[in-house]
């Protein structure tokens, strides 16, 4: 190939062996995997962000399908192009296969009178589409289309496999850098493969612009360094490493920030967290955590508004994720908080641990089959609902616990009011 060509069009793979990442759709024994290796593609529909890998898949399918393959553009083509296919396609001469793979690029682009011209050929088997798109299908597709199709959702690449693609990159001779006598400082892999968040070709385009722009020492190495990378890509580098200390000392920071209701430094941690690529679901889950560690029954709404936003970071992914997480953060720094429920449990574990703690009380256990009762199962139980304010006084823990305190309220936020429940009830005890 011509070197002209960037190194991310050159390290495009054309095999599935060659291909890098996606293993939940083109792993071995995957679906998409089998129906490319057994030449049996059926119309499918790849969607995800740019860079993952689905005009990849299609020029591998392009490179392995023994039926015609055209391709075209959403944005530059129309019912004409749509038609010129079909015809070639029914060409005996042209296509003795009888049938054309059809990669789309970008198919939402197409509107419903251009998708509804392809319906009929892909529906007879005329056409095999591949649609690509970095828009949600359901939405953008017409209904008619996607139901002859499969959908397959590509995700983000894992850091790993930018790295991997990276480190390829750096050693093809053939087609990549390996001619070059290039030497990168330790991490400079690491940070381009943080910063591209998830679309291999940032990192692949850093990587050549670093090669092309570096000029040689006195050995006549290229040789780039931290400050070169920060540079190709415009973004400064943190000394941020996600499995080192910097990680556990950030989120550490983060933790105690939202702990200690300060809503500011949560807010930096968090962002310095997200800057340097760290996993939204990880973050999602630690605020949980302290939501339920921290502010527990003080305000038992922050837990809600931390699950919430963990399920909508994983929903929406970055960069809106951002924005959720800071106001689940805020939430929790801003809650009053207790960590009575964290610290009644720890009590009742040890107490399981290290006492003996006797059995459930003869009253409070059930009695599914007759003559049971008349071993004492359930013998004696008071119905809660049966007593003015729904109370009524018994004991439900073992009595060798008799009289143990494990949850003792504060006086923070809701457990205020709970605690002049508790109180309420002694005094009628």
């Amino acid at each position: 190939m011509s070197n002209k060509e960037p190194l991310a069009y050159r390290m495009c793979p054309r095999t599935l062996d060659e291909f890098v990442g996606q293993d939940h759709i083109v792993g071995k024994g995957k679906l998409l995997y089998r129906m490319i290796s057994a030449d049996r593609i059926s119309s499918i529909i790849l969607y995800g962000p740019p860079g993952t890998g689905k005009t990849s898949l299609a020029k591998i399918i392009a490179n392995t399908t023994k039926s015609g393959f055209e391709k075209l553009n959403a944005v530059t083509s129309g019912v004409a192009d749509i038609k010129r296919v079909v015809n070639d396609t029914k060409s005996s001469i042209l296509n003795p296969q009888g049938k054309t793979v059809l990669f789309i690029d970008e198919i939402h682009r197409f509107n419903k009178a251009q998708q509804d011209a392809l319906l009929p050929f892909v529906e007879n088997g005329t056409i095999v589409l591949i649609g690509a798109t970095t828009e949600n299908p359901y939405f953008e597709v017409n209904k008619a289309l996607i139901s002859r199709s499969t959908v397959f959702m590509l995700e983000p690449l894992k850091q790993e496999d930018i790295k991997r693609i990276l480190s390829n990159a750096i050693t093809d001779k053939e087609r990549g850098l390996g001619d070059i006598d290039m030497v990168l400082d330790d991490d400079v892999l690491d940070f381009f493969s943080q910063v591209s968040g998830g679309d291999v070709r940032v990192g692949l385009n850093a990587l050549e612009l670093a090669a092309l722009t570096t000029p040689p020492n006195q050995k006549g190495q290229i040789r780039v360094g931290m400050e070169i990378a920060q540079e190709c890509v415009q973004k400064k580098a943190l000394r941020f490493d996600k499995k080192g200390e910097n990680h556990y000392d950030n989120i550490s920071a983060f933790i105690k920030s939202m702990r200690g209701s300060d809503p500011d430094a949560a807010v930096f941690y968090l962002a310095r967290a997200l800057y340097a690529g760290e996993s939204v679901d990880f973050l999602a889950r630690r605020i949980m955590i302290c939501a339920s560690e921290d502010v527990g029954m003080a305000n038992p709404s922050a837990l809600q508004i931390a699950v919430a936003a963990a399920q909508a970071v994983h929903m929406i992914g970055m960069p809106e994720a951002r924005i959720i997480l800071s106001q689940a953060a805020i939430a929790v720094a801003v809650s009053p908080k207790s960590n009575a429920s964290y610290v009644a449990i720890d009590k009742a574990t040890e107490d399981i641990m290290n006492k003996d703690t006797g059995e459930v009380p003869m009253h409070l256990r059930n009695a599914p089959i007759e003559g049971m009762t008349g071993l004492g199962y359930g013998v004696g139980y008071k119905y809660a609902h049966s007593y003015e304010g729904n109370y009524v006084e018994q004991d439900y823990l073992p009595k060798q616990l008799k009289d143990t305190v494990y949850y003792e309220p504060s006086q923070n936020g809701n457990e205020r009011k709970i605690k002049e429940y508790m109180e309420s009830r002694k005094k009628k005890k």
